[in-house]
């Protein structure tokens, strides 16, 4: 068992069965399993989106309850963000992050073999709140490298994190495709169960300092909100990047499959596949912001978003005069660009921000991590809620105006930021 390190200080990855640290105080191994270990556990939360029907249809749930098979999870991670991650600043983070791991493959064995449509959306509602540990291993992660490092570090997780939110919908397609939901729920519970005793074995163990009572860290996060003009201003832009995200990736299914694209699952699973390939903006943004460039890296992300949303209506809608029914592979390859151009600019905006919240009070990190995720996740909700809207009313038209305004809005914010 190591030895208890203190709570406000960086220090290396202390136990033997870690590799030796590297020089920025957390060795490139540890951030490879810190990235792995939370982009695995994310998956669980948006594996489901694409299969309401099949799920609904082998469990019998009602028309009207199937779409809490996709609500479920990320409503039980927000719950976590709350109740739970505010417990990384009272109890010993290594125990409390491999605990609600291993409750966490518990809950996706749970739903792995349920019968019952209720047990199934118990599992998956307390599956996305165990999940919440991903926003204890990030401000870890962070408190182990020196402040020059630090947003390399986060960088680095974080491409993690956003490549298992990118590849979740593929891979629970491919799964799906090759032995049904129920295969998907175990892989992802051994998963989540090979994560937490690997992280048993190599994470440090940090004792937060002696402080508030967990009654009193709760009612604290109000006041941390108040008083934390950094905090409110990242977590707002990071809301609406957030929303231009979910928007855009919750119509472009529709999109692809309707004439001329006429795509299958697989090939929207391999289009999402390819889209995945912004995740590698994260540790570039982190690098960015140790150098003190943050300022125009964000102002570039936003431009970027805008960019890559009026491609999209060019791909999509035929803006500029551009035929899609005469060039439909044309069409697709630029909503390809389209994609990755956007995952790079709200996974750019998303570290920055992190960067930035990792840099405020030490004491209080998991709480104010907690707070930054769970603003940003309201934005994700508004922004599923509004494509299907935008959808309706206006098709992919529609859908592009409605992210370029969430885009313009990110970049009006980002400019009036002072950090």
């Amino acid at each position: 068992m190591n030895a208890p390190l203190p709570s406000n200080t960086a220090y290396p990855a202390a136990s033997p069965a870690a590799p030796a640290a590297a020089g920025d105080g957390i060795s490139a191994a540890l951030q490879m399993l810190f990235a792995a270990a939370v982009g695995i556990t994310v998956i669980n939360l948006f594996a489901t989106q694409t299969l309401i029907a099949p799920i609904a249809a082998a469990l019998g749930l009602d028309a009207r309850l199937s779409g809490m098979v996709a609500m479920l999870p990320q409503l039980g991670y927000a719950a976590g963000l709350i109740l739970l991650v505010p417990l990384a600043d009272l109890l010993e983070n290594r125990r409390l992050i491999v605990s609600l791991l291993a409750c966490c493959a518990l809950a996706l064995a749970a739903a792995t073999v349920s019968i019952s449509g209720w047990l199934f959306l118990l599992a998956i509602f307390l599956a996305g709140s165990a999940s919440s540990a991903i926003q204890i291993m990030v401000p870890l992660a962070a408190l182990m490298a020196p402040e020059t490092h630090r947003g390399r570090v986060v960088g680095n997780v974080m491409s993690g994190l956003m490549l298992g939110i990118l590849l979740s919908r593929p891979l629970a397609s491919l799964l799906v495709d090759l032995g049904g939901w129920r295969l998907l729920y175990l892989v992802l519970a051994l998963s989540v169960a090979l994560v937490a005793a690997t992280l048993s074995r190599t994470l440090p163990r940090r004792q937060p300092a002696a402080g508030l009572s967990y009654l009193a860290l709760i009612k604290s996060l109000w006041q941390l909100l108040l008083s934390q003009p950094v905090l409110r201003r990242r977590a707002l832009t990071a809301a609406l990047a957030m929303a231009t995200f979910s928007l855009f990736w919750t119509a472009v299914a529709l999109l692809l499959t309707q004439a001329p694209f006429h795509l299958d699952q697989r090939h929207i699973a391999l289009f999402a596949l390819a889209g995945a390939a912004g995740a590698i903006a994260a540790p570039l943004a982190g690098r960015i912001g140790d150098r003190g460039w943050t300022r125009p890296a964000g102002h570039a992300a936003h431009l970027t978003m805008i960019a890559a949303l009026l491609l999209a209506g060019v791909a999509g809608s035929g803006w500029g005069g551009f035929t899609v029914a005469a060039h439909p592979w044309l069409a697709i390859a630029m909503l390809v660009l389209a994609a990755i151009g956007l995952d790079a600019g709200v996974t750019t905006d998303q570290t920055l921000g992190r960067r930035a919240i990792n840099l405020l009070q030490p004491e209080a990190r998991g709480r104010l991590n907690g707070l930054f995720v769970g603003i940003f996740f309201v934005g994700g909700a508004l922004g599923a809620a509004s494509a299907a809207l935008a959808w309706v009313h206006g098709g992919w038209t529609a859908v592009c105006l409605l992210g370029i305004a969430y885009a313009v809005a990110t970049l009006v914010i980002g400019v009036l930021q002072k950090h």
